[in-house]
């Protein structure tokens, strides 16, 4: 199966080093999100990528060959500055941007008309650019990307704006271009969103990709939480030698095992509390997105500290 590999990608300007050794993987047919702080580095992976700016070591291929422009000019390209002209109509934008592709006029008036359609614009087809909401424009820039039918999509905060609807028009939207094979990367600053989308997420900081994996494969940690509502876990918890509880709010309760013991106590929990009295929910407790981001930045920021005060 092709994809779209970063490998290694360092990039430095001056004294800061905005890239380290960057490596990441987005497959034909997945959805990748690329999470990170503002300054992270997201926006210049994907300008390496794009050919905007030139990594100082590393390589971007696709399908195993390094990228040049003959596959840059099959990617479609999201900036998160939008890269529009603000006095020209949006019919007049897309089809010179298709055109600009190598569609022919007919070609790239059919686009224009299909993804004014489908991004819910086709009215605003006569007006300025300048004269759009910022989520309108938003449309715009996505159907900039797509009007010339890329084979890769790469998107910088494209749902920076919008609203609601917006949103689910543009997650639909992704989700069939993946259906399609197409490999899409997008950043975004919307965890909950990212958590709903993506079969792949990245965690980057300081230029460093901290965390690269499956959404699932990333909420399975070490330690294990479990919920149980039924009798209090006071009751009951001593009986499991190595569960302590974590909090506690009537009949509901969180219990804790640490390590490698975690991997097989769910049954030995439920049973404990059974004995204790009837039990009406049982489940693991896996953290969202947005807490691991949190635990897996703050780690990092930890260490960081750590490693300066010891120099």
């Amino acid at each position: 199966m092709p994809a779209l590999t970063l490998e290694s990608l360092d990039k430095s300007y001056g004294d800061l080093r905005a890239l380290r050794e960057l490596s990441m993987e987005v497959p034909a047919g997945e959805i990748v999100g690329f999470v990170g702080s503002n300054g992270a580095g997201k926006s210049t992976a994907m300008r390496i990528v794009l050919g905007v700016l030139e990594a100082d070591s590393g390589e971007v291929r696709w399908d195993g060959r390094p990228v040049d422009l003959a596959v840059r000019q099959r990617i479609g390209y999201m900036p998160e500055e939008r890269g529009l002209y603000p006095r020209m109509k949006v019919s007049d934008q897309l089809v010179y941007l298709a055109r600009l592709h190598g569609l022919s006029p007919s070609s790239a008036k059919a686009a224009m008309e299909h993804w004014t359609e489908v991004l819910g614009i086709a009215e605003r087809r006569g007006d300025e650019i300048l004269k759009l909401s910022l989520g309108n424009q938003q449309r715009v820039q996505l159907a900039a990307a797509l009007v010339h039918s890329p084979e890769i999509l790469v998107l910088d905060e494209p749902f920076s704006g919008l609203d609601p609807v917006a949103v689910d028009v543009m997650s639909g939207v992704l989700r069939e271009q993946a259906a399609a094979g197409v490999p899409v990367l997008f950043s975004s600053h919307q965890l909950e969103l990212v958590e709903s989308l993506c079969d792949r997420v990245g965690i980057i900081k300081s230029g460093s990709m901290v965390k690269f994996g499956g959404i699932e494969e990333l909420r399975r940690t070490e330690d294990r939480r479990w919920v149980v509502d039924g009798p209090p876990a006071s009751t009951w918890i001593s009986t499991v030698p190595s569960a302590h509880l974590v909090s506690s709010q009537g009949t509901r309760s969180v219990v804790e095992v640490r390590g490698q013991a975690a991997d097989a106590v769910d049954q030995e929990i439920l049973r404990a509390a059974m004995a204790a009295g009837p039990v009406h929910e049982f489940g693991l407790l896996r953290p969202s997105l947005t807490e691991l981001y949190r635990h897996v930045v703050t780690t990092d920021a930890t260490a960081t500290d750590r490693e300066t005060v010891s120099a």
